[in-house]
């Protein structure tokens, strides 16, 4: 059903970076850079993209948004968690069960977007 998404950044190089050691960790990698686009994924399935706003305007991370990454293990939700912190990410919700059967944990990115490493084992 979704082929990519996509987030706002303000500074493209510290995003590259951040997005390179999480995708890495979870067995993916960089498919596509252009100027203000940078795409993630498995070459297969749906990818992930981070870019600057078109219209030059201040990027916003928006207010009820948040994207689902798939983990494959509990332990790999509180691996993932970590990690992002390690990088810089903000606390949301430190990894645990949710409403059965999500255990998930959450963090912002450094530009305040909402992620959600989850898995459903």
């Amino acid at each position: 059903m979704i082929g990519y998404t996509t987030v706002g950044t303000v500074d493209m190089a510290r995003s590259e970076a951040f997005y390179n050691q999480l995708f890495e960790a979870m067995g993916y990698k960089q498919l596509m850079k252009m100027d203000r686009l940078i795409a993630w994924g498995d070459g297969a399935g749906p990818m992930f993209c981070v870019c600057t706003p078109y219209d030059g305007e201040e990027m916003h991370s928006g207010n009820g948004t948040m994207i689902a990454l798939a983990a494959t293990s509990r332990d790999q939700v509180h691996e993932l968690y970590a990690l992002a912190r390690e990088l810089g990410a903000s606390d949301e919700g430190e990894p645990g069960m949710r409403m059965e059967p999500f255990y998930c944990g959450y963090v912002r990115d450094l530009d305040g977007n909402k992620l959600n490493f989850y898995c459903t084992q």
